[in-house]
């Protein structure tokens, strides 16, 4: 269930994952989970992460999220993060050519993400359908993964995170 924010003095509807408050404090947060392929056992029971594809669309839609997030700070005193759990390496690894039409919305480990990302020039309709829109970054975003798990010594047995947190409240 995603929550919809309203930001005030706005026509637009900004959509969150998590949207937390107390007296306090008010917490923002989006979440992505991605997954390769991996049949495993841990404690006796069975897990099966299904092989999930389109890298380049997970990439643009994190980074949509940080737009969103940023959106959202800009109304209101908010702690905001980004979230992204999983066992594809594909997304924390650098990748084998920099010459790719997602190459600006790499999250790959030590890159960092601002100002306007786009599309490269040769992206198909079929790629970029629903996702056409440039991306603006407003902030100066570093990427650091950290372990999360390792579940087994096969291909996409490690999950990372990345954990983005936006703005400075």
């Amino acid at each position: 269930m995603r929550l919809e924010f309203k930001p005030p003095n706005s026509k637009e509807r900004v959509y969150l994952d998590i949207w937390a408050a107390d007296k306090e404090t008010v917490l923002a947060i989006e979440l992505k989970y991605k997954t390769r392929g991996l049949e495993v056992a841990i404690g006796g029971e069975s897990f099966h992460l299904l092989d999930q594809s389109a890298q380049d669309l997970a990439r643009y839609d994190f980074l949509k999220d940080l737009q969103r997030l940023e959106r959202v700070l800009s109304t209101n005193k908010v702690i905001a993060y980004a979230v992204f759990l999983t066992n594809d390496s594909a997304y924390w690894k650098d990748p084998a050519s920099s010459r790719t039409v997602d190459a600006s919305f790499r999250i790959n480990q030590g890159r960092s993400a601002t100002g306007e990302l786009s599309w490269g020039t040769a992206a198909s309709k079929g790629t970029t359908h629903g996702r056409e829109e440039s991306i603006l970054i407003r902030g100066d975003y570093s990427f650091d993964w950290q372990n999360y798990s390792r579940v087994s010594n096969t291909s996409y047995g490690t999950l990372k995170y990345l954990l983005v947190r936006i703005g400075s409240v």
